[in-house]
């Protein structure tokens, strides 16, 4: 297998903030003349893929680290099960989803690989670091696309070093109050999964309990608070302050939090966004610093328009993701590592 670096309309370049983003390899596999070797073929690419992954590991790692997103093209991957023992290449710790606090519906596939959100076509997932509306996040997210016969249903990323860096020139008011207050999440979870909601997942799923008194247990042990609501089944949870801006290891600041999520898009039968968040005192958050992250957001985007085969690692502390609306049929996966 030959694998080369190539480049997408829209990539975008940081020279002096980690260079390429994404980071897009290209594998250059020979197609057979033979049909019916075509089916051997494919699986000896993902033989090939794999080996290719172990040989690069911890360069692709470190350049994960640096360029926050690394996309995979044409590498012969198929199906759930081919995607699970190439995560297992890079031999990262699995990060389970039915132990997070995450408030998206998903469907397991395999124990690390998973729907990567059940809410219907036509709803936006807005940009977000996955999980950092709770205290506890994975580290980093793969995605993989197995089917792509859609029109829309891209996947935005955007640099959230970048975006705080923006947003530090035109509102430096806001970004201070950020690391200086933090920020608090409300939600209403409902009693059953509910699949019209991209923030639908049932508050017994979310938490892992089987009854209010666990679940109530398990809300005091994170700090949260909490209301039961009047139709005696939705639970209404209120996040301790989580910080708004995080610092990496490398010295690198980012918007590390769920505020353009939570102002676009908590919204449905149970939430309203104006409700959803506020700074970690309590205090309003003003929605003419956040129509300016937004649009800051927006114009940083790279959309990965996928097709099928695809897969992509993205460092969930530096990268921001979403999904636009889509029409047709798309199946996009994925895992999270701890």
């Amino acid at each position: 297998m030959q694998v080369r670096q190539i480049t997408l309309e829209g990539q975008q370049n940081y020279d002096s903030a980690g260079g390429a983003f994404p980071l897009i390899y290209s594998a250059l596999v020979t197609p057979t003349s033979d049909p019916s070797h075509s089916a051997n073929q494919l699986a000896d690419t993902v033989v090939s893929a794999k080996r290719w992954i172990a040989e690069n590991r911890e360069s692709l790692i470190q350049a994960l680290a640096q360029h926050g997103a690394v996309l995979f093209r044409g590498f012969g991957i198929r199906t759930d099960l081919e995607f699970d023992e190439l995560i297992g290449t890079f031999e990262l710790p699995n990060f389970t989803y039915q132990e997070s606090l995450s408030n998206a519906v998903r469907r397991n596939r395999t124990e690390r690989v998973f729907t990567a959100n059940e809410a219907p076509p036509s709803v936006s997932i807005f940009l977000h670091h996955e999980m950092a509306q709770t205290p506890v996040y994975p580290s980093k997210l793969f995605f993989f696309c197995e089917h792509a016969e859609m029109t829309g249903g891209a996947t935005p990323l955007c640099r959230s070093d970048v975006l705080l860096a923006k947003l530090l020139e035109v509102r430096p008011h806001f970004v201070a109050a950020c690391e200086r207050l933090g920020v608090r999440y409300s939600n209403t979870m409902p009693y059953e999964d509910d699949l019209a909601s991209g923030q639908g997942r049932s508050w017994r799923s979310t938490l892992s309990v089987a009854d209010a008194a666990a679940a109530e247990e398990k809300l005091t042990g994170l700090g949260y608070s909490w209301q039961w609501q009047e139709d005696g089944q939705s639970l209404r949870v209120t996040t301790p302050c989580l910080p708004a801006v995080r610092a990496l290891e490398d010295g690198r600041k980012v918007f590390f939090n769920q505020l353009i999520a939570a102002f676009r898009g908590w919204k449905d039968a149970r939430n309203s966004a104006e409700k959803s968040i506020s700074f970690g005192d309590g205090s309003v958050i003003d929605s003419a610093d956040m129509a300016v992250a937004i649009a800051l957001a927006d114009e940083l985007s790279f959309d990965i328009q996928w097709q099928a085969g695809d897969f992509a690692l993205v460092d969930n502390f530096l990268v921001m993701h979403g999904r636009r609306p889509f029409e047709g049929e798309r199946r996009v996966l994925a895992s999270l590592v701890g």
